[in-house]
């Protein structure tokens, strides 16, 4: 326990336990009922379309990259290609999966932020949806999928939808690209500044950055999500801050001096 309290946290225990509003318990409860929700939406997908056989089967494949998703699991082994009438596909090349990866990547989070951004600004939608997930002041990994499942719904289903068919990803580069995204999402909530952590390399848009923006004085700064800090740095919103380290271990963001 010294080990992660000591070095590695944003935020003791003691401001874990004194800020967020929500029990450990709860967060658990609102993240199972959201993926509940969010399972069952994609089930009965199918059902909204009236589509020829080849193409039920192509959205069969989609269906259960999202359901693995949802679930947690990146079993690739039957989704290693697309199903078609005149028989199997391969696979694109690698460098059209990562086109596609940098295509979604963009697309979610022009998603994301915009919706995120329009939740804090209606008064309504905050107070009733988006503020569950800031009811964890200081954020951890559980928490990330702490949201309404309305905003489960808008966020997560509808934007991993939309970047899907627009990148024109096969489901087995979903199942990659949507594990890729859970774990990064994951990361900028845990609340841990690990050494030699990957995502905070390559991406600006991490833990110290969305930290910024679950503390009260950066509320309606940050609003990018879960890759890069673009739309932010365009649009004003964008909350500059230091990472400094704590007395008695661990860093802390704090905002930048103007």
């Amino acid at each position: 326990m010294v080990f992660w309290e000591g070095y590695y946290r944003l935020h003791t225990r003691k401001d874990e336990e004194k800020k967020n509003l929500v029990p450990f318990s709860t967060v658990v409860k609102g993240v199972l009922l959201q993926q509940l929700v969010q399972a069952i939406v994609t089930l009965f997908l199918p059902g909204l379309y009236i589509l020829e056989e080849v193409q039920v089967k192509e959205l069969k494949y989609r269906i259960e990259a999202i359901i693995l998703l949802e679930l947690g699991y990146c079993f690739l082994n039957d989704l290693t290609t697309t199903t078609k009438a005149s028989g199997v596909v391969e696979q694109p090349s690698i460098a059209k999966q990562i086109l596609q990866f940098l295509i979604a990547m963009f697309v979610m989070d022009t998603w994301q932020y915009f919706v995120h951004r329009y939740m804090h600004q209606n008064k309504f939608l905050y107070r009733h949806v988006h503020s569950w997930h800031h009811t964890l002041v200081v954020p951890y990994a559980i928490g990330t999928l702490y949201n309404h499942p309305i905003e489960g719904l808008l966020l997560d289903t509808i934007g991993g939808a939309i970047s899907f068919l627009i990148s024109g990803m096969t489901a087995r580069t979903a199942v990659m690209f949507f594990c890729f995204t859970m774990v990064k999402a994951v990361d900028d909530h845990c609340g841990l500044r690990l050494p030699g952590n990957i995502f905070h390399l390559f991406f600006q848009n991490n833990t110290a950055y969305h930290d910024i923006h679950h503390q009260l004085q950066g509320l309606k700064y940050n609003y990018s999500q879960p890759f890069f800090s673009i739309w932010d740095k365009l649009l004003g919103t964008y909350m500059p801050f230091n990472l400094v380290k704590r007395p008695g271990g661990g860093f802390e963001a704090r905002l930048a001096k103007e």
